[in-house]
């Protein structure tokens, strides 16, 4: 792929995919200025376009309403980052705010349609779409144990997100007899060339049969058939060069800051 085409594709990440969908249950969007903040997930977040618009000591002033709005909640807060943001230094101003960087992941995009097919897994693991409550805790439940953290908020915010747009937001399980080997989802938003494909964690025994380019395939289908020409993935490095080799382009970077009470 040329520089001019993933330079195009960048600008339409940042044209398209730089608000947040409205998420559905109790969490609500709000804007402040140039950024967007949701009110209600599991920990607050904060995202932007790419160029916020503000110089001097405004960036401070933006950042730190932020902080202030969920320190306010008893919240911690996520402010999403990119690597081509503007300002250039505002990573820089949300460290000096308080806030900490989390792991860099790399943002990647393909051609849904080149992506496409059919699920190919390992003996006896089958995939199935998800909406009920005990299947969505269970998806919770794999992720605390890969994590090693409680993930259990997990299982509300894919319920609210299915009951707020059954038809944008697709849940699906990989399962080896009664347990879960992987989950991963695929967001659509009406009007976006992109659908986003989330999630994809595997419990280590299972990793290497293919499953996680399975899922990716699967869902690279499912918007190849609602003519959404683009996928795109916020990628950790282990996944980065497992979907760099099925033919998505990395076109930046993002990493979240973080700011706890």
């Amino acid at each position: 792929m040329t520089d001019t085409l993933i330079s195009d594709l960048r600008a339409a990440y940042d044209a398209q995919l730089r608000d947040v969908t409205p998420p559905g249950g109790s969490a609500r969007v709000e804007k402040d200025g140039p950024v967007t903040r949701v009110v209600g997930w599991h920990r607050g977040f904060v995202t932007g376009p790419r160029d916020l618009g503000v110089c001097g000591e405004e960036p401070d002033a933006l950042i730190a309403r932020q902080r202030d709005f969920y320190a306010a909640r008893g919240e911690a807060v996520e402010w999403k980052t990119r690597a081509h943001d503007l300002p250039a230094d505002v990573t820089d101003r949300l460290s000096a705010a308080g806030f900490v960087a989390e792991d860099t992941e790399t943002v990647l995009i393909g051609r849904s349609a080149d992506l496409a097919a059919g699920p190919v897994l390992p003996a006896g693991v089958t995939l199935r779409r998800v909406t009920a409550s005990a299947d969505l805790q269970r998806i919770a439940a794999m992720e605390s144990t890969v994590w090693g953290e409680d993930w259990g908020w997990l299982a509300g915010e894919l319920a609210a997100r299915i009951e707020n747009g059954p038809e944008n937001t697709v849940v699906l399980v990989a399962e080896a007899g009664t347990e879960v080997v992987s989950a991963a989802w695929v967001v659509f938003q009406d009007g976006v060339d992109f659908g986003g494909l989330w999630g994809g964690s595997t419990p280590e025994a299972w990793r290497g049969q293919g499953i996680y380019r399975a899922m990716v395939a699967h869902r690279a289908r499912l918007a190849a058939e609602r003519d959404v020409p683009y996928v795109h993935v916020d990628a950790s490095a282990d996944s980065a060069p497992v979907l760099t080799r099925l033919g998505l382009h990395a076109v930046t970077t993002t990493t979240p800051y973080v700011w706890s009470p």
